[in-house]
């Protein structure tokens, strides 16, 4: 319902029907229609960086891994989230009601900063490296392919669409190959 009618269009109404539930019903197990949406993006949606545990596979194999569910989710969530990005104040309230479940379009973005800098602690991540600007460059990079793929009413990503963002990131995130000389 909310990926046909969007967030802001979708009724609690409408939601229940298709459940087979009464309205009564959902109120008992949500508070509110956000909570359902958090719920539903839980549920439903492929699942941010489940496979990044620092020091298990390789980096490259777990940013694949993070930017395919990135892609997967940002192009199932765009059709529910425009309808509430399109009204300001529609906008604002939802924003307020992520805030007070401790959700937010920043948390994969934190997430994955996260997993970088425990890699930069192993030592498989350049100590160089930014891994604030690393996340958010490759999780801008999958937001925006997603956002086209909608757009263009393309298919599916496959994991080789993850790994084609990837690849360019990676010589920042590798630590320096010392020279014959040095």
């Amino acid at each position: 319902v909310m990926r046909e009618h969007g967030v802001a269009r979708a009724t609690t109404k409408q939601i229940a029907r298709a459940a087979g539930y009464s309205e009564a019903l959902l109120y008992k197990h949500f508070r509110d229609k956000e909570e359902i949406l958090l719920r539903v993006l839980e549920e439903r949606m492929p699942a941010f960086g489940a496979a990044a545990i620092p020091g298990k596979e390789t980096v490259e194999s777990n940013l694949v891994e993070v930017a395919h569910s990135a892609l997967r989710f940002y192009r199932q969530a765009f059709p529910m989230m425009a309808s509430v990005v399109a009204q300001p104040r529609l906008m604002t309230a939802f924003r307020e009601s992520l805030a007070r479940y401790g959700a937010g379009p920043h948390f994969p973005v934190n997430g994955l900063a996260d997993y970088l800098r425990a890699e930069q602690e192993l030592g498989r991540v350049s100590s160089d490296a930014d891994p604030d600007s690393a996340a958010a460059l490759l999780m801008g990079a999958c937001f925006q392919q997603a956002f086209l793929r909608v757009f263009s009413d393309g298919p599916d990503f496959a994991e080789s669409d993850a790994a084609d963002l990837v690849r360019p990131l990676l010589p920042a995130l590798r630590e320096p190959v010392p020279q014959e000389n040095e």
